[in-house]
């Protein structure tokens, strides 16, 4: 049971807890309307057209003998993660690790002060690193996740996410996920899912703690990857990571990632940029029916509004294929009243 849940669970039994005959009336109401959050599976949600969508689909692909019914070991649900189930803004997450990383390692680099983009980023100058391109941002990661075996790689990632703070938020990474995203992974799984991340984000990266996060297995988690090697390592056996790219998990990427990792094509899948497009072109396909979604962000509030002008998770293409094809677009500023947990 979700947060929300707990939350109002809880709520409820104070009231009656401390309730006397006078305000009997009062706490009936808010027992009603505690209920009716409890019972809803998806509490974060405005009422509107993108979750009606939603529990209209999983209703008719889980009732026994409908024309739309799917047997539950078909039931796949895809996820994107950043700019999906967790924000992305003002950079990449894993991004912002590489940075903290090689700022740590610095000093055992001092040929870094006169290599960019390792100068610019050690300088402050951060318009300068974003300048270096997609070859200065690989610098960064491969100097930050390679050369080690995964058991350190871990660690490091692990003590990353204990304590590093979003800058705009000053809340830890971890906090920085969507509230009604949370809730729409506990749905589907509470009705014969099996939920994946598949994203361009690092595998290693995500693995370590994405289970306690959103509840979802290493194993059930594609993403980029470096290439490993295997090191006998005198009778202690390690997979060292070496600075080399083994796969990207993105665009056209990722339906071969999920041929590759889960064997099955997905009935349901979410994502929020163009690079997500392929994942859903490859779910609408499916013959036993398909859902897909876009997270729309148009919140500038409370989030982040960005889509076909954003240098990071550009939905250009893909919003022009999801209103041509009927695919759910997610307002993030209408439909979501939380966006992330610590706001309840």
């Amino acid at each position: 049971m979700n947060s929300v849940k707990n939350y109002f669970l809880s709520l409820l039994v104070v009231l009656t807890f401390f309730s006397c005959k006078e305000q009997q009336n009062d706490l009936s109401e808010t027992a009603a309307e505690v209920a009716e959050v409890i019972t809803d599976p998806l509490p974060s949600w405005n009422e509107g057209p993108s979750k009606s969508a939603i529990v209209a689909f999983v209703e008719k692909v889980t009732t026994q003998g409908s024309p739309s019914f799917v047997p539950e070991e078909d039931r796949i649900a895809t996820f994107d993660n950043d700019g999906t189930l967790w924000s992305e803004q003002p950079m990449y997450f894993q991004l912002a690790f590489a940075i903290d990383r090689v700022k740590a390692m610095a000093a055992d680099h001092p040929e870094w002060s006169d290599e960019q983009p390792f100068k610019a980023l050690l300088e402050g100058d951060m318009e300068a690193v974003m300048e270096a391109g997609e070859a200065g941002l690989i610098k960064l990661v491969m100097a930050s996740h390679t050369g080690m075996t995964g058991d350190e790689f871990e660690t490091s990632v692990l003590d990353w996410i204990k304590t590093a703070k979003h800058p705009k938020t000053n809340q830890p990474y971890s906090s920085m996920v969507y509230q009604p995203m949370l809730e729409l992974l506990d749905y589907l799984r509470d009705n014969g899912f099996a939920t994946f991340i598949v994203s361009g984000g690092g595998i290693d990266f995500m693995r370590p703690w994405a289970e306690g996060v959103y509840g979802i297995p290493s194993h059930q988690i594609v993403g980029s990857s470096v290439k490993t090697k295997f090191d006998y390592n005198n009778g202690n056996p390690v997979l060292r990571k070496l600075p080399e790219i083994n796969f990207v998990d993105d665009k056209e990427g990722k339906p071969v990632g999920i041929d590759q990792h889960i064997g099955k094509k997905p009935i349901f899948a979410a994502g929020n940029s163009d690079g997500d497009l392929q994942m859903l072109q490859y779910t609408a396909s499916n013959p036993q029916g398909a859902f897909m979604l876009y997270v729309h962000h148009t919140d500038s509030e409370r989030e982040w509004a960005y889509d076909r002008d954003s240098h990071i998770g550009r939905l250009d293409k893909g919003l022009d294929q999801a209103m041509a094809d009927g695919w759910t677009v997610v307002d993030m500023a209408k439909e979501w009243k939380y966006i992330y947990p610590f706001d309840l």
